[in-house]
């Protein structure tokens, strides 16, 4: 482990240099401190030598040297873990370390409770538990009696299918009182404007034989005052 970490540092340590000669060629004061390749020269310089360190205890059998190489590391990634959410560079490596080597914490899964939202006292979804990089990756089968595999999709068209005959039933009667609905208010409205053309016929038929009746009348008033005789 310290042998990996060792070359870890290194590799890392020689991609800080290399970004640190490319950025000299564009050289800026503002954030020269801030700049990645600084970070990355002293990520590699600590790693490099931490473990380092490592070796030699590791080498000479020193178990106090390796404790407190041990220890640094944990005390320092328990620090990174508080800042875990807040910290994108942190929240990365992390990551990916716990991936990478089936991982959690850093001398242990519980080394999570200090973090504010991952501590059991934290009112959210997250108290007493560790980051999705920390759990086992399981077979979809082998979820079957713990969880829900089945999508949300495919689960509402299978019961579609399931229970056609009752949604069939549910839909026809919905779908039947307005289609008698549709067809008795037609019904009705064709009855209506026949009643209009019918009352609109006979008016017009009422109103020629009151015209004809006037001109009869008036007809017979002027013959009548024809016949009268004339009175000096």
């Amino acid at each position: 482990m310290q042998q990996e970490g060792h070359l870890i540092g290194g590799f890392i340590l020689a991609i800080g240099i290399y970004a640190e000669v490319e950025r000299q060629r564009f050289k800026t004061l503002d954030g020269v401190f801030l700049a990645p390749s600084i970070i990355l020269i002293l990520l590699g310089i600590i790693m490099f030598i931490v473990s380092l360190i490592g070796v030699l205890g590791s080498l000479r059998d020193n178990i106090t040297l390796l404790k407190v190489t041990v220890g640094l590391l944990n005390k320092n990634i328990r620090k990174g873990i508080v800042n875990y959410y807040d910290d994108l560079d942190f929240k990365n490596i992390m990551d990916f370390v716990q991936k990478r080597f089936k991982c959690c914490g850093g001398q242990e899964y519980s080394d999570w409770s200090v973090n504010m939202y991952h501590n059991c006292t934290a009112p959210g979804p997250l108290a007493c538990g560790v980051p999705y990089t920390c759990c086992i990756t399981t077979k979809r089968l082998d979820l079957i009696d713990t969880i829900h595999i089945r999508g949300c999709t495919d689960a509402f068209f299978i019961w579609l299918m399931d229970n056609y005959k009752i949604m069939a039933g549910m839909l026809l009667g919905i779908l039947l009182p307005q289609f008698f609905g549709v067809i008795i208010s037609w019904l009705y409205m064709t009855r209506v404007e026949d009643s209009i053309s019918e009352y609109s016929h006979y008016s017009d038929l009422l109103d020629s034989n009151t015209h004809q009746r006037a001109a009869k009348s008036q007809g017979h008033m002027a013959k009548w005052f024809m016949c009268m005789p004339v009175i000096d």
